[in-house]
C-alpha cells in the first residue's frame, strides 16, 4: 500500500537513505521543502493534494490546517511527541478528521547530555569566557537537580554520577528505577532550594517556574535548559539572570523567545546549534519515522 503524495512541508530532517526508502511509499515524487513556511498560509500552500505530510516541531499544523484538506490521512512528526498539550500539531482536531499522528521518542537524549557535561565543565573551569566562581572548581561533590526525568534527564544523571555528582530529580511522577540508581526524588521547592546547578528537560508548553519558584532558587546558581522554549515565566527569569553569580545555558532549541534578547544578558551562555541533533541521533529519526510510516500502512491493508 502506498499513499499518492508524500510531502515534507520543512525541513524534516531525515537523512538522504531515508527519503530514497520514503520514495517507495509515494506513487508521486516527494515534495520537498528545506526551508520552514513563514506563516499559515505558506503551510497550507505547500501541503496542496498531500495525503502524507511530514513536519518537523517548528511548524505548526492546527484545527484549520487540518480542517482545509480532507486529502490528509497520515501526519508523521518527525520530532518527539510526548503528549497532546505539547505538541505542534493538533492531534485532537486530526483525530475528528480520521487522521492518523505519530511522533518519535529518543533520539537526540545522548547529544543533549553530552552538551550539558561539556557546558558545565567549561563554565565551572572557566575555559570559556565564563567562570562560575572566583577559581575553577570541578563538578564532583556538585549538587545537580534535573527538573524532567524522562530519557534525557536519566542519561544526564547517569554521565553526572559518574562524574561524582550529587544527583537529584523532581518529575512529575516517581521514577523507582532512578531511585533504585541512587538518585534521590525531591520536590520541586526542595530541588531549587538544594541545588547548585538545575537542569531542565521538560516538553513544549510547560510552564513550571514563576516568581515563587525563582526566589525558592536563590543566587549563585547555574540554571541550564534544553527544553522546547522555555518553561518558566520569561519576567521572573529576566529579574533572576541580572543577578550577579546566576547563569544560563541554553541550546538553540531553549532559548525560545530569549534569541532576539540574548545579547543583552551577559550570563545567559548560548550556542546557535540544537545539541541533540548529531549524526547519530538523524539516523535514529531516520528510522523511526519510517518506522512509524510502514506500520500504518501496513496496518490500514
Amino acid at each position: 500500500m502506498k499513499f499518492n503524495q508524500i510531502t515534507c512541508v520543512d525541513n524534516v530532517g531525515l537523512e538522504a537513505w531515508a527519503l530514497e526508502e520514503l520514495q517507495k511509499f509515494s506513487k508521486q515524487p516527494i515534495i520537498r521543502f528545506d526551508q520552514d513556511p513563514q506563516n499559515k498560509d505558506e503551510v497550507m500552500e505547500r501541503i496542496q493534494d498531500a495525503d502524507c505530510v511530514l513536519v518537523s516541531w517548528r511548524t505548526k499544523i492546527d484545527r484549520e490546517v487540518i480542517a482545509s484538506y480532507p486529502s490528509i490521512r497520515y501526519i508523521g512528526m518527525c520530532c518527539s511527541l510526548y503528549d497532546e498539550r505539547s505538541a505542534n500539531v493538533d492531534i485532537a482536531a486530526a483525530r475528528a478528521h480520521g487522521i492518523e499522528v505519530r511522533g518519535v521518542r529518543d533520539y537526540g537524549d545522548e547529544g543533549v547530555a553530552e552538551f550539558v557535561m561539556s557546558e558545565l565543565i567549561r563554565l565551572l573551569k572557566g575555559l570559556g569566557p565564563h567562570q562560575w566562581l572566583s577559581e575553577p572548581v570541578e563538578l564532583q561533590q556538585r549538587k545537580l537537580g534535573i527538573i524532567g526525568m524522562g530519557a534525557t534527564g536519566q542519561i544526564l544523571a547517569h554521565r553526572a554520577s559518574a562524574f561524582g555528582m550529587r544527583v537529584q530529580y523532581f518529575s512529575r511522577s516517581r521514577k523507582p528505577e532512578s531511585e533504585q540508581a541512587g538518585f534521590e526524588y525531591a520536590s520541586l521547592r526542595e530541588l531549587l532550594q538544594t541545588s547548585e546547578i538545575i537542569s531542565m528537560h521538560l516538553p513544549r508548553n510547560t510552564h513550571l517556574l514563576g516568581p515563587d519558584e525563582f526566589a525558592a532558587l536563590g543566587h549563585g546558581k547555574i540554571l541550564v535548559n534544553t527544553s522546547l522554549g522555555a518553561p518558566f515565566e520569561a519576567a521572573a527569569f529576566r529579574e533572576w539572570i541580572r543577578e550577579s553569580g546566576n547563569y544560563a545555558i541554553f541550546d538553540a532549541d531553549a532559548a525560545g523567545e530569549f534569541k532576539t534578547e540574548l545579547h543583552r544578558y551577559p550570563q545567559i551562555i548560548y550556542t546557535a546549534k540544537v545539541s541533540g541533533f548529531t549524526r547519530e541521533a538523524r539516523g535514529r529519526l531516520s528510522r523511526k519515522v519510517l518506522d512509524n510510516l510502514t506500520s500504518y500502512l501496513n496496518a490500514s491493508q
